[in-house]
């Protein structure tokens, strides 16, 4: 029976494994968990004057390096100058060379998230009038590719390895002590062991490609490894890395002598190992709590520990659900798990559940905020997703605990028959071996004579302990026999491999949420960005208008620069002031400023406005008339003496 049942275990893990594969496979890049939601100059605007630097504001504070902020010219140059400052808050400056041209503009921007996720995007903006660029972006994907893909299956493998080396661990030490001499959970609970422990030194190579260039090639460089140690992230790992080896020392100890122990001398080992296994395994939660989702946004006091506690609820379920389903198909059939260790693995179970439920519903109010991102966000509907899953794991662990109610008293008949005298044949093998042992007497009283007594002694006691493997091979057999024939086990078997296969499901979903934006960002970055663009849709329809302009009529005092300011810069009446200053900044009188509007693509003007002279350096006019929309020329004469003067002008687009 058991032969039959193996290959379809194999066949539905591996279709399971494909499922996880997939899921991890559709999550693509990693989704930045820090949002930009604001820049100066903001996206897609037309500024008059050359700004000195660019500002960045993101959702939460991020890290960055001299590469990370990047200014481009139309032709792709850079004109950023020094390294990026933070400025305050969430808000990181770059500086920009000086007297920039008129042209379009990119920025593009590559920094790492507070929670450890790499940040990704670019924007353009222009001055004086928008142009064409050749800049491209493409090669800035932050989390993508194949290091992208191989850092969430390095995350997928070290949350395995997590759940399995905990869940395995507390439910030998918890619910089944006897199964500290079981072969088959003691290659599970290692298997764990060795799973976080390869994958976590797998990310720590990988994260510094992870962050930045994304390609493979980087992977071994020492430089970058460097950088990584430095951050939050490279400590959570190298000290994740430094709890393995106490848990390994944990591990030698529970699977050495443990079993083999004297009552109370156990008793005193056991609560050592409690205290010590609980100490490690929240340290290793914490390795994520402290890097991740709980380190940053709101109430990251609360929710750390909340967090911690998630991660080891989640441990103990399904890493104990793992141990069981070994422990049901791989124990020998002389020391199968009992009954009563199938009731206290149901007991913490139920309350790994209630901590759970309570935890994620903490985490869920959390990173969404609101009812709707449930539904409008990618957060919102993994995280469905992953309810669902639950509900459907808590629904055949139900079923699992009513299987487990009928195994008591099925498991006390089946001692019972296995007590009673068996009246099973003895194999002819057996049989056969017996009545060679009748004629090997009669030879061996022979061979006596001849050979001697040590020589038949040797052969007795051969003949003996074949005898007895054979006898052992036949009551190990008809164990096996009535286990495996209880139907109350056999129908536990298939609850608890339906609960396992949900629940590798359940851990691609997991680890796809922890690459994912929670949905209180994207909606807040998604506000932000709306705010935006209304603000700029408004500046541009009814916003002041703003034009520097530099002159040099030759003359003394002849060089300058004369500022235009039209305000609301919208068809009809509309408010204007004229600044002249020297080139060191300070304002200065002119013998006369005459300013001209001209549309030239409706062959309207020139207009002609004589500002009034309102104190040094200042002229204004009110009521200047702008009869269209479009782009219109707005020339200045400047004259600094009888004889020396000067027009300057510029285009901007007003209405």
């Amino acid at each position: 029976m058991r032969q039959s049942i193996a290959p379809r275990v194999r066949m539905f893990v591996l279709l399971l494994l494909a499922v996880a594969g997939a899921l991890l496979a559709g999550a693509g890049p990693a989704s930045a968990h820090a949002a930009l939601t604001g820049s100066d100059p903001a996206q897609g605007v037309v500024v008059d004057k050359a700004p000195t630097q660019v500002t960045l504001t993101f959702s939460e504070t991020v890290s960055l390096n001299d590469d990370s902020l990047r200014v481009l010219d139309p032709k792709g140059a850079q004109v950023d100058e020094g390294s990026p400052s933070h400025v305050s808050g969430a808000s990181y400056a770059v500086r920009l060379h000086s007297g920039l041209p008129d042209g379009t503009y990119t920025v593009t921007y590559q920094v790492v998230s507070a929670d450890s996720h790499p940040v990704a995007g670019a924007y353009t903006f222009s001055i004086g009038a928008p142009s064409e660029t050749s800049v491209s972006v493409s090669d800035r994907e932050a989390g993508g590719g194949v290091v992208g893909w191989l850092y969430g299956f390095g995350r997928y493998v070290s949350y395995a390895g997590f759940i399995v080396l905990t869940g395995g661990a507390a439910f030998v030490l918890v619910c089944w002590q006897r199964g500290s001499g079981v072969r088959a959970v003691q290659r599970l609970v290692v298997s764990g062991w060795v799973a976080i422990t390869a994958a976590t030194l797998f990310l720590l190579l990988l994260r510094g490609s992870y962050t930045s260039s994304g390609k493979v090639g980087d992977v071994f460089d020492l430089e970058l490894l460097g950088q990584v140690l430095q951050t939050k992230t490279g400590a959570a790992l190298v000290s994740r890395l430094m709890l393995l080896a106490a848990a390994a020392l944990f591990i030698a100890v529970l699977f050495g002598a443990y079993d083999k122990r004297e009552a109370e001398e156990k008793r005193d080992l056991t609560f050592g190992l409690a205290i010590g296994g609980t100490v490690v395994a929240a340290g290793l939660a914490a390795s994520w709590a402290m890097a991740e989702h709980a380190s940053t946004g709101i109430q990251p006091g609360i929710a750390m520990p909340v967090d911690v506690l998630h991660l080891l609820a989640v441990a103990v379920w399904l890493g104990g659900l793992a141990a069981l389903l070994v422990a049901l198909y791989r124990a020998p059939a002389d020391q199968p798990v009992e009954a009563a260790a199938v009731h206290r693995f149901s007991q913490v179970a139920f309350g790994s559940v209630v901590a759970l439920v309570a935890t994620g519903t903490y985490q869920s109010w959390r990173q969404l905020g609101s009812w709707s991102a449930f539904t409008d966000t990618g957060y919102g509907q993994l995280l469905l997703v992953k309810i669902g899953l639950v509900a459907l794991l808590v629904g055949i662990a139900w079923i699992s605990r009513r299987w487990t109610s009928h195994l008591a008293d099925t498991t006390v008949k089946a001692a019972a028959r296995s007590a009673a005298p068996a009246k099973e044949p003895v194999p002819a093998s057996a049989g056969a071996g017996e009545s060679g042992a009748e004629a090997a007497s009669a030879g061996t009283g022979q061979g006596t004579q001849r050979s001697g007594k040590q020589g038949a002694k040797q052969d007795d006691t051969k003949r003996a302990a074949q005898l007895a493997r054979q006898r052992a091979a036949v009551a190990s057999a008809r164990q096996k026999r009535l286990r495996d024939g209880d139907p109350n086990r056999f129908g536990l078997r298939r609850s608890v491999l339906a609960e396992a296969g949900v629940a590798v499901v359940l851990l691609a979903v997991t680890t796809a949420l922890t690459s994912t934006e929670p949905g209180r960002t994207e909606q807040d970055a998604a506000k932000a960005a709306a705010s935006s663009a209304s603000s700029a849709s408004a500046d541009s329809a009814s916003g002041a208008l703003t034009l520097d302009m530099t002159f040099d009529t030759g003359g003394a005092d002849g060089k300058g620069v004369v500022s235009v300011d039209l305000d609301p810069a919208r068809t009809g009446a509309n408010e204007m002031h004229v600044y002249v200053t020297r080139p060191n900044g300070r304002a200065f009188d002119v013998p006369e400023v005459k300013v001209a509007f001209t549309l030239e693509a409706k062959d309207i003007g020139p207009l002609p406005v004589v500002p009034d002279h309102i104190t040094t350096g200042h002229w204004s006019a009110n009521g200047v008339q702008i009869p269209l929309a479009g782009e219109w020329k707005i020339a200045v004469t400047v004259r600094t003496s009888d004889v020396d003067q000067v027009t300057v002008s510029k285009n901007a687009q007003i209405g």
